[in-house]
């Protein structure tokens, strides 16, 4: 598949998600000013990542086939136990492109009535969406990636979704979504590179960041480090004329260390192959957290 017809979906992603979370062009300009950088184009995006409902003819199953076309490869499987979740990460055909992290709730583990609630929106979806698309034509992807595949829900069936699972909440408004892109701290200029002084230079420009399981999330290897902002709020219309102001997605920040095989190498010479690669289900555990009303109602 044409990784040109890639770099044009995931450019689709990118424009639509920065015009929905101000936190985007927020944290570009205040990067720019203080000489981190010139432009949006000069980040490496470490990757992005999309929510699911695991339900017949949906989740992980049906939305990976996009980008497995492309060449991505489906690399480990994250269990979530308390946030009844699934997830996999994916590799990409070149180190230009973005790590794919996609996650997918279990329905199943919910109880009769979230479940009823889900189905009575999902059970429309009668085949794989994503067998019908042309998978060359970037723009018919892109719009896939924004259209919804369920009517709108009311605000009563949001509210009762969200108090016993908030992704599941999130995910029947928002639908797919772009949840997160994520800043590769590591690369950006000395005093700055490391996530505990970017945090800082956030805060200091007075940006809200998630602090469930503390503002860095560390692996138990202590290589992968991640922090990520609160999700900002959007006014959100329900079915039936109902509007309320919730959770819309975020920005990740993330720094891969050096692994111990690599220590000795000159930084002009470091790789992406040269540092932790992968994710950590505690550190991923926590960053969900971004939308949920424990840190976007603080």
């Amino acid at each position: 598949m044409n990784q040109k017809t890639l770099q044009e979906v995931l450019n689709g992603l990118m424009n639509r998600y920065k015009e929905r979370v101000p936190d985007v062009s927020g944290i570009i300009t205040a990067m720019t000013q203080e000489g981190m950088i010139n432009g949006f184009e000069e980040l490496e995006n470490d990757h992005i990542a999309f929510r699911t409902i695991g339900v017949p003819h949906l989740g992980i199953a049906s939305l990976e086939k996009i980008f497995l076309a492309y060449g991505y490869q489906k690399m480990d499987h994250y269990h979530f136990p308390e946030k009844k979740l699934d997830a996999f990460w994916y590799a990409p055909p070149a180190p230009g492109f973005p790590r794919i992290f996609i996650s997918e709730l279990i329905v199943e583990a919910l109880s009769p009535v979230a479940q009823q609630i889900i189905h009575r929106y999902t059970d429309v979806v009668v085949s794989d969406p994503v067998d019908q698309l042309d998978l060359n034509d970037a723009r018919a992807v892109d719009a896939f990636l924004h259209s919804p595949l369920w009517e709108t829900p009311t605000l009563e069936d949001y509210e009762t979704l969200l108090a016993e699972s908030e992704y599941a909440a999130w995910t029947i408004y928002n639908r797919y979504y772009l949840n997160h892109f994520t800043i590769s701290i590591h690369n950006l200029k000395p005093g700055y590179n490391d996530l505990l002084s970017f945090n800082r230079f956030l805060q200091e420009k007075g940006f809200k960041l998630n602090d469930s399981g503390g503002t860095i999330k560390t692996s138990a290897d202590g290589k992968l480090l991640q922090s990520s902002t609160v999700a900002g709020k959007v006014e959100a219309a329900f079915k039936g004329g109902d509007h309320k102001m919730i959770a819309g997605s975020y920005v990740e920040f993330a720094e891969r260390r050096v692994l111990d095989q690599y220590a000795d190498l000159p930084l002009s010479e470091v790789t992406r192959a040269h540092r932790r690669e992968g994710f950590e289900a505690n550190n991923a555990d926590k960053i969900f957290e971004s939308t949920f009303l424990s840190q976007t109602e603080k």
